[in-house]
């Protein structure tokens, strides 16, 4: 029998060879040793993987390396957990598919006997002759392909965590890449690893803060005090670059079938901001302005600066404007997104036996904190902990804390020159009358007093250029600097010249210990731990509006328990929130119309003719017509005469 056939048992089971096997319900199960077969797969691929290894690594580093040891065992581990996670999964989602089909064939058979003044024979020969769903496999070949698709994906995602921890290993040390994968590195705001205060050699302590744009989100957040206006707007203009598309779409089709090349990415563009004007205009005070099309401008005027709440005393049922809110309310579109990513999270750290003592959700700030352990005190706490801070910032609240930050870094900036300015008063008190120190008491000494005075004149000089023993400046009169800033530069010299102080005061006193040598060690002290504290946070000046998570690990450096149970979960969070990065360069190629095949769904009901009611209004009102006199072809972009002559519109402003 070749290998490539199937055994004709469903009891054989084999790591490389294709066989039959029942589920785990089956009759065909009995007598077989599951517990063998399984070792038997996973000794299988676990050979494989380190026969893998010693033949692609060198020699020299097969030596170091623990082969026969600990390898063998954590990639058995490994290979064990992925495979019994992705037929979970998968498990989870078959069960949960033939549950709904189960539901739906009880509800038909329970509707069959109620019909009770009808004969039984008589509605089964109805049903056959016609329905949509009869002579149609549709529904069962989604569901079908809805289980593949949805194993095909725990397997692809297990296969990426077993090569992300696989790497990790051989590469015998913890980096960001271990941390979150690849296709969400760029989510990633700030990543540091340090070591623990108080214990260095044994604890990490990770700081990690990850950006979901707004566009990005599946479903979009809004603040609790958003106008009801405002959400209305949105759900219009959505829904107009929802026609704008489809019109896209159809003259993408047009050229098509014509045999004409199709739009670039910058035609289509201009194609789409062309048939801006055929939706919408600036004209907020006509009543018959194209923005009004879908709303009428007295319902926007009823609703204006309406938001979460109304007053009892001027709540009114009756009202126009609470019917509206009414309506908004019954939908949910303040409240959805947010509350989806809170439902994630929290769902995720179930399931992964990540439990946390204290969850402080401020629903209405858009500010939820998760603490594995109630307690504050580092000295406390075990080695082994996590927080996490989700919040949403709007553009308004960047633009305050960019202030405050600012504000911050100049606070920090005049208490590190007050006590460089102390230090040095210090050390020039403590000189001897005519001894000589350094270079300025040298200088002074032997120079002129014509020197002397030129240089405090340049000193004067607001163009002079600035100088002191760190030696190190930062420029921030740039124009990215002003608007994007880093303080980079200016960091690195207050670290700098904290440290040069420290430096002075050792080289003053040595190993003695006067009373203001103490005092200002102990301010130097101070100042350099929160300044610290400070930087290690996340520059508001680098965040754009989304949502903002920022994780606080502080794990084992040896066991890493807590990173890999976090890198998991946030893999996992970011997968459900997230839609993830897409490049428009590499989504121009769209399925062909010949690919798409309309007879697959075969039925005797009649084809449903689909009408789309917004459109139909602006044909009616603006007298657009219908598709076929739209400008079909690529777009003129040389500016010709036709386009000089319109004195406003188009592309003008661009």
């Amino acid at each position: 029998m070749s290998i490539f056939q199937f055994p004709k048992s469903p009891n054989k089971v084999h790591p490389t060879i294709p066989c039959a096997v029942g589920s785990r319900e089956s009759l065909a199960q009995e007598g077989r040793d599951k517990i063998a077969e399984q070792n038997l797969i996973l000794e299988e691929a676990t050979d494989k993987v380190l026969n893998h290894i010693q033949h692609k690594l060198p020699s020299e580093v097969l030596d170091k390396l623990d082969i026969m040891g600990g390898i063998k065992e954590k990639l058995y581990n490994y290979i064990n957990q992925q495979y019994v996670n992705m037929f979970n999964r998968y498990t989870v989602t078959v069960e949960d598919e033939f549950i709904k089909k189960v539901r739906d064939f009880v509800d038909k058979e329970e509707g069959k006997t109620l019909a009770r003044y009808t004969p039984r024979e008589l509605t089964e020969l109805l049903e056959k002759i016609a329905g949509a769903e009869k002579f149609n496999t549709g529904e069962i070949e989604k569901s079908m392909i809805n289980m593949f698709g949805h194993l095909q994906g725990h397997i692809q995602r297990g296969m990426n965590d077993l090569e992300n921890e696989t790497n990790s290993l051989l590469r015998q040390k913890t980096d960001v890449g271990a941390f979150v994968r690849g296709e969400n590195a760029y989510a990633i705001l700030k990543c540091s690893f340090k070591d623990n205060e108080l214990r260095p050699k044994y604890v990490y302590d990770i700081k990690l803060s990850i950006n979901i744009l707004e566009s990005e989100l599946i479903s979009p957040i809004y603040h609790y005090q958003v106008t009801v206006e405002s959400l209305l707007k949105d759900a219009i203009a959505k829904h107009i670059h929802d026609l704008i598309d489809r019109q896209i779409s159809i003259l993408k089709e047009d050229l098509v079938d014509q045999g004409k090349s199709e739009l670039s990415g910058a035609e289509e563009m201009f194609e789409k901001i062309k048939r801006i004007e055929g939706y919408t205009d600036d004209e907020k005070e006509d009543e018959k302005s194209r923005r009004y099309t879908i709303l009428a401008k007295k319902f926007l005027d009823k609703i204006e600066g309406l938001r979460a709440e109304i007053d009892v005393e001027e709540y009114d049922p009756l009202n126009i404007r609470e019917n509206i809110k009414y309506i908004i309310d019954s939908e949910n579109i303040r409240n959805r997104g947010y509350n989806t990513a809170i439902n994630a999270i929290t769902a995720i750290l179930d399931t992964s036996k990540l439990g946390y003592q204290v969850c402080d959700n401020m629903k209405n700030a858009r500010v939820c904190q998760i603490r594995e352990y109630e307690e504050l005190d580092r000295a406390i706490l075990p080695d082994e902990r996590y927080a996490i801070r989700i919040a949403f910032y709007d553009q308004n609240q960047l633009r305050e804390e960019k202030k405050e930050y600012d504000r911050q870094m100049d606070a920090f900036t005049k208490e590190i020159i007050r006590i460089w300015d102390v230090t040095h008063a210090h050390y020039e008190s403590k000189k001897r009358f005519r001894q000589i120190k350094d270079f300025d008491d040298y200088s002074a000494r032997l120079m002129s007093k014509e020197w002397r005075r030129q240089k405090r004149d340049e000193e004067m000089d607001p163009n002079h250029v600035l100088w002191n023993e760190v030696g190190e400046m930062y420029n921030e009169n740039s124009f990215v600097e002003k608007n994007n800033r880093t303080y980079e530069d200016r960091i690195v010299n207050l670290k700098n010249k904290l440290k040069y102080l420290s430096e002075i005061l050792q080289k003053m006193h040595g190993y003695q210990n006067p009373i203001e040598r103490v005092v200002i060690d102990e301010r130097i002290n101070f100042i350099t731990r929160k300044f610290n504290e400070f930087t290690y946070k996340v520059n508001p000046h680098h965040i754009q509006p989304g949502l903002i998570m920022d994780v606080d690990i502080c794990t084992i450096k040896r066991k890493q328990y807590m990173l890999k149970g976090m890198a998991n979960v946030l893999n996992e969070f970011l997968y459900g929130v997230s839609k993830g990065f897409s490049d428009t360069a590499f989504a121009q190629f769209a399925r062909r119309r010949s690919t798409v095949r309309q007879d697959i769904n075969q039925s005797f009901e009649q084809e449903e003719i689909k009408e789309d009611i917004f459109e139909d209004a602006y044909k009616e009102k603006h007298g657009l017509g219908d598709s076929s006199s739209e400008i079909k072809g690529k777009v003129d972009l040389s500016g010709g005469g036709a386009a000089r002559k319109k004195s406003s519109g188009g592309l003008k402003e661009l």
